[in-house]
């Protein structure tokens, strides 16, 4: 992965980790221990789907990159899906508050989102790739003698 791919991803969880953070901390008032867990639970959840993600889109770019819009598209889609499953099996769980779980789940998701748009909008990204010159001369285009 290249340098700045790396730092976009740190960009784009470490606001996520802190609204994760606020979340837990707000849960924890509200409901308890058992709220923040799932708010911490949430924010693991939606860190690691999303930096997932990232990494194979950034990995589709770079091999095949003629399908990186629709693998973009289909994948931004399987998260969503992915994230309604967790909400749909822990819905009754007694591990966690299922509320603080799925408004955290929700509200960090939207901020990965966010700030991963704001990242990529101001990021500096070449849509040409430099030719690698190794100190050497380009030839003539003209008939050689």
């Amino acid at each position: 992965m290249r340098s700045d791919d790396v730092r976009s991803l740190l960009q784009t969880a470490v606001p996520t980790a802190a609204a994760g953070a606020l979340a837990a901390v707000i849960s924890a008032v509200v409901a308890g221990g058992k709220g923040a867990l799932g708010a911490v639970i949430a924010t693991l959840v939606v860190t690691l789907f999303m930096g997932i993600g990232f990494v194979v889109l950034q990995r589709t770019a770079k091999s095949l990159p003629h399908l990186f819009q629709a693998m973009g598209l289909m994948l931004y889609t399987a998260q969503i899906l992915l994230l309604f499953v967790f909400l749909a099996v822990f819905k009754n769980t007694t591990l966690f508050n299922p509320r603080s779980f799925a408004l955290t789940l929700v509200a960090t998701t939207l901020v990965w989102i966010g700030v991963q748009t704001r990242v990529h909008m101001k990021a500096k990204i070449l849509y040409v790739e430099p030719d690698s010159t190794k100190g050497e001369k380009p030839e003539n285009s003209g008939p050689k003698p």
